[in-house]
């Protein structure tokens, strides 16, 4: 396992996270996740393969990932080992106050987040997206307090465009408050639209960049039409990768083309593409099995040509905005 900073920030992380979004009880829209047993020998494979890194949000499974995710992680190893991160925004409850960045909603879902994980404190508290209807004001001064109480240790945004990311930076330090470190944002071969104002953004900051969906949801890492319980199951993926394909099809054959070629997997060469992409920090996995696990992190050895590259590159076309 390779280790580095998150951004300009001190705090060390492995060059892969390990996604919680796929543990926690089934729901209605996500049938196919998996629970605490199922789930314990993947987080053991993670943590014994050296990731040190673990996302997770409040809204996953409705609160049940962050209460598996704390639970594993206290077997694995002691908590100031670990770097965990949680995000809140969405929907947690029905009625006013149910969601958002306000000062409510955030000083109220903290402390819930805390009590499922339970932990004393979150390494890395993050925005799950941004939130118009309260003010950045409001937003970032009630994120500076939870560092501040000891609940936080670091913030960080997911995904949103550039400017409203940029508006939350500069409310912050023109009140001396606590600034994002990272952004979590969308980043595979089938979807690289961040490559057009966010990525050069964080670079330019030196800020933590942790893409989700690094596999495009898995359709990078089997031949296309390749079906999965969850490709057929889960109402997400379905608006987000398969209302808009682009060239799609064409990439995925090329990926397939430089696996075979390099006799590893397509994960592998989809991840190591991520991995090598300027100013990419630790692309987030999510996984299933333990054939997941393995190939993330084997997918760092990995280093793909300038041929290579290029030929799984070539095929992409701009596509619709997505996953904000």
């Amino acid at each position: 396992m390779e280790y580095t900073r998150l951004g300009k920030a001190g705090l060390e992380i492995s060059r892969i996270c390990f996604g919680t979004m796929s543990f926690g009880n089934k729901t209605e829209v996500r049938p196919w996740v998996l629970g605490i047993e199922d789930a314990r020998p993947l987080f053991r494979a993670a943590w014994e393969g050296g990731i040190n890194f673990f996302d997770t949000a409040n809204v996953y499974a409705e609160g049940t990932s962050e209460e598996i995710t704390g639970l594993l992680l206290k077997e694995l190893a002691p908590r100031d080992e670990i770097v965990l991160a949680t995000k809140v925004f969405h929907r947690m409850r029905r009625g006013p106050n149910g969601a958002g960045l306000s000062r409510k909603a955030i000083l109220s879902e903290i402390d819930c987040s805390l009590k499922r994980l339970g932990t004393e404190y979150i390494d890395i508290y993050q925005v799950h997206r941004y939130d118009p209807a309260t003010p950045a004001e409001e937003t970032m001064e009630a994120l500076h307090d939870v560092v501040k109480a000891g609940k936080a240790r670091y913030i960080g945004a997911s995904s949103m465009y550039a400017w409203q990311f940029l508006k939350y930076q500069h409310t912050a330090e023109a009140n001396g408050w606590t600034q994002f470190v990272s952004m979590q944002n969308q980043m595979s071969l089938i979807y690289r639209e961040e490559e057009r104002e966010m990525l050069p953004l964080c670079r330019a900051d030196e800020l933590g960049v942790i893409p989700w969906s690094p596999l495009g949801s898995g359709k990078l890492t089997r031949p296309w039409g390749t079906k999965t319980d969850r490709s057929t199951t889960d109402m997400f993926h379905k608006t987000m990768y398969e209302r808009d394909e682009a060239n799609d099809k064409e990439i995925v054959a090329a990926v397939e083309q430089v696996s075979k070629v390099r006799s590893v997997s397509m994960a592998e060469v989809a991840m190591a593409w991520v991995l090598q992409k300027d100013g990419i920090t630790a692309p987030i996995v999510g996984v299933s099995k333990l054939s997941h696990v393995k190939a993330a992190i084997k997918a760092i050895d990995l280093k793909l040509v300038d041929d290579e590259i290029a030929a799984i590159e070539s095929p992409y076309r701009p596509r619709t905005v997505s996953g904000f």
